[in-house]
């Protein structure tokens, strides 16, 4: 199980992210681009991935992911129960959302950067 504090950690640690609270809820950035936002009670995280990826991620896991709401549907994202997380797969899906929405070049350095530290 992960809390918002992990979340926190790991989306803190990648460059150009900015954390942001709107309407009551946490939300990470780049930019003007959410690329992580967690519920108001804190229970659940939406984050960026693959629109052609993210039914079979639900139906792989159902008791882990679930699709946003209808409205949200248009967007490249999917949403996760944290109590279902465990740190590692935390971290590389906040990692893996991040580099959808950051420069290839950056995200590319920040690779680099992490496997020779």
């Amino acid at each position: 199980m992960v809390t918002v504090e992990d979340v926190r950690s790991v989306a803190a640690a990648l460059p150009r992210t900015t954390e942001h609270l709107i309407h009551d809820r946490v939300k990470f950035r780049v930019g003007s681009i959410v690329y992580v936002a967690l519920s108001r009670d804190e229970e659940s995280m939406g984050f960026a991935f693959p629109k052609e990826e993210r039914d079979a991620l639900v139906a792989a896991e159902p008791a882990t992911f679930f699709l946003p709401v209808t409205s949200d549907l248009r967007y490249n994202w999917v949403c996760a129960r944290l109590a279902a997380l465990d740190p590692a797969a935390l971290c590389e899906l906040v990692v893996d959302a991040w580099r959808m929405v950051v420069p290839k070049r950056v995200a590319a350095a920040y690779l680099e950067m992490s496997r020779n530290p």
